[in-house]
């Protein structure tokens, strides 16, 4: 199949293309390129690419792809946080904008990458199947409830949007990020020699490698019709929910030396939530996740001493601190374009 995967020079959408391209489908990426050069380890794979903004996308930009695997947006709540009018317009109106322009250009499926984050505050008492109640709490959740509504419009008999609630990302890529949970207490673990929890280790979390999100994402891609059309997925596995604490111990036993810190006041996160993912393996009996938190760790931490990572090196990939540093040095716009000035081609 012909595929165009939005946001594929990111931390998921560099380790897609390639899943993608190892299936043999023909990839096309899409991206505006806010994280170029923040590159660790080994190289992502080279694809035919459009450099724009999802907002400015045009059906000539789509026509005869097969399908849009749309990844782009601005990518955790803290960063969702910093104008959340930015947020609502890229995550939540670029996003049905480019599926209705996916649409108008012929497009059979759209490929949503929503999040497990509409869910919300919760206890963590009961699994969340894809019928629980919306309760999100940050501009990032609620633009992924309202995406999710606007584009189950557009469905209709020559166009299938498909909504993939990922669960929170783990996992070593081309374009590491050092702002998710397992990430970041492994890497904050090996530069510092410490595990630093900000909460009081109670929360839990569903959590789910890059590469599992990317498998998902192509099984739903591969699927019949019939099996996925305007249908929500929780992705991950069922037996991946974890407290916070726990994530801190696993981390504490694989990286040498590490001590488990609490940050003085740190209470409960009202982000708090455990998902059933069965549904997904329901409909798609042929796809099951590979990856652990356990595995996931080892597989950083391995990568941390194969290249050297530093704490200022791993700082750097902090998605809020790359895009506060181009607006306060003007390469970005306050409505997060880049300037004529310093866009390139």
């Amino acid at each position: 199949m012909k595929v165009l995967v939005t946001g594929h020079h990111g931390y998921i959408g560099s380790v897609m293309t390639q899943v993608l391209t190892e299936a043999g489908h023909e990839v096309t990426g899409l991206d505006t390129y806010l994280y170029e050069g923040a590159d660790f380890g080994s190289d992502a794979p080279a694809v035919p690419t459009l450099r724009k903004d999802i907002r400015d996308v045009e059906p000539s930009d789509l026509r005869g792809f097969d399908a849009v695997i749309h990844l782009a947006a601005l990518s955790n709540d803290p960063l969702g946080c910093l104008d959340e009018s930015c947020t609502y317009d890229i995550n939540h109106l670029g996003s049905v904008s480019l599926a209705r322009v996916a649409k108008t250009a012929g497009v059979p499926r759209y490929l949503f990458a929503s999040s497990c984050s509409l869910y919300g505050a919760g206890r963590g008492d009961d699994l969340l199947d894809e019928t629980a109640a919306f309760n999100p709490i940050t501009a990032y959740g609620r633009s992924k409830v309202l995406v999710e509504e606007d584009v189950a419009k557009l469905a209709d008999a020559t166009f299938s949007p498909v909504y993939l609630r990922n669960a929170t990302a783990y996992g070593a890529s081309p374009r590491l990020r050092a702002d998710i949970v397992v990430n970041n207490f492994t890497g904050v673990a090996f530069t510092t020699g410490e595990v630093v929890i900000q909460s009081d280790g109670t929360p839990w979390r569903p959590l789910v490698h890059i590469r599992d999100i990317s498998r998902a994402f192509l099984a739903v891609l591969e699927a019949p019709r019939e099996a996925i059309h305007n249908e929500a997925f929780n992705v991950g596995s069922s037996d991946e929910n974890y407290q916070i604490r726990d994530v801190a111990s696993i981390v504490q036993e694989i990286v040498p030396g590490c001590t488990v810190k609490y940050l003085e006041g740190g209470g409960p996160d009202p982000r708090c939530y455990r998902v059933s993912c069965e549904k997904l393996t329901r409909h798609l009996p042929g796809f099951k996740t590979e990856w652990t938190v356990r595995k996931g760790v080892e597989e950083l931490y391995s990568q941390f001493v194969q290249y050297g990572l530093t704490a200022d090196l791993f700082n750097s990939y902090t998605r809020l601190k790359l895009i506060q540093a181009h607006l306060s040095e003007g390469r970005l716009d306050p409505a997060l374009r880049w300037r004529a000035s310093v866009a390139t081609v």
